[in-house]
């Protein structure tokens, strides 16, 4: 396996480089592959009062360092700068951070993004006042390594704040539709598990002073009708991209008429539309 030392990248919006380690090139083209496609704005959109609602919780001060790790398209990077926070977002697919720094500029926030691994972060021991992670963290590999490195680049007495789906909420069955069709790879757990209290407790063992975990909801609006919301899933969503690239011909349409089922079973809207209630854990950790 080949490593290189990180080049510095972009520097928060204090001025300041938060800089260089080395990481493993190996998992990066993967993750990159399964969520550098499609319209992921549309799915960040989709969410977006509830990203408002987990940073709203957060009380932000002016001047606290955030990171936002898988920060995707911006969501809460961005808000967290309108918060006055000096905030900093990576994700490892390039396409999301092109559109998360265009996104910034759009909104007249200053937000330094760039592209790297929840499970490597590229960044000085205790740098940031507050680490936070909206469905973005929980699919990263291996789990362990991830919280290790959440809890890492929080500064002792800092914040890490999580927002994972459960297993029992519409994410949830959707994620296990299509893990009954194409299985996670031998030894590799499902991503839901972030979503239990007692993984969570489990895997920052040793590293908090105080740990508080809230099951929530947010509505997943979407305007268009459940048959286009599959499509869209198909084309954007990391997790569905990489079922159908693997469960061939027949199982990506059985894939298909699954999800649909589940987003016109599961729709609020009676308007053309579709709107979904997802669950999840909302974590809130106090580094030790």
């Amino acid at each position: 396996m080949n490593t290189r030392e990180w080049a510095p990248i972009a520097a928060c919006a204090d001025g300041t480089t938060p800089v260089a380690r080395a990481w493993s090139e190996e998992p990066l083209p993967r993750a990159t592959s399964v969520w550098g496609s499609g319209d992921s704005p549309s799915i960040a959109r989709s969410f977006a009062a509830g990203a408002r609602a987990f940073i709203a919780r957060l009380a932000l001060h002016p001047g606290e360092s955030v990171l936002d790790v898988g920060c995707g398209t911006g969501n809460l990077a961005i808000l967290a700068a309108r918060a006055g926070a000096r905030a900093c977002g990576i994700d490892s697919a390039p396409n999301l951070i092109a559109q998360a720094r265009l996104a910034a500029r759009t909104a007249g926030s200053i937000v330094a993004f760039d592209v790297a691994q929840a499970e490597v972060l590229p960044y000085h021991d205790g740098y940031f006042d507050t680490t936070v992670t909206m469905f973005g963290a929980m699919f990263a590999y291996p789990p362990d390594r991830a919280a290790t490195e959440l809890l890492r680049v929080t500064r002792p007495g800092g914040r890490v704040a999580m927002a994972n789906w459960t297993p029992e909420g519409f994410i949830g069955h959707l994620l296990r539709a299509q893990a009954s069709l194409v299985p996670l790879s031998s030894g590799v757990p499902s991503p839901l598990e972030w979503g239990n209290e007692e993984v969570v407790r489990w895997r920052f063992r040793g590293g908090l002073t105080s740990l508080a975990c809230t099951t929530r909801t947010l509505e997943l609006r979407f305007p268009f009708p459940p048959a286009a919301v599959t499509e869209l899933f198909a084309a954007a969503y990391g997790p569905t991209v990489a079922a159908l690239r693997t469960a061939g011909p027949d199982g990506a349409s059985q894939l298909r008429d699954e999800l649909t089922r589940l987003f016109h079973h599961y729709n609020l809207a009676t308007n053309g539309t579709t709107t979904v209630v997802g669950e999840y854990l909302d974590v809130q950790a106090r580094v030790s």
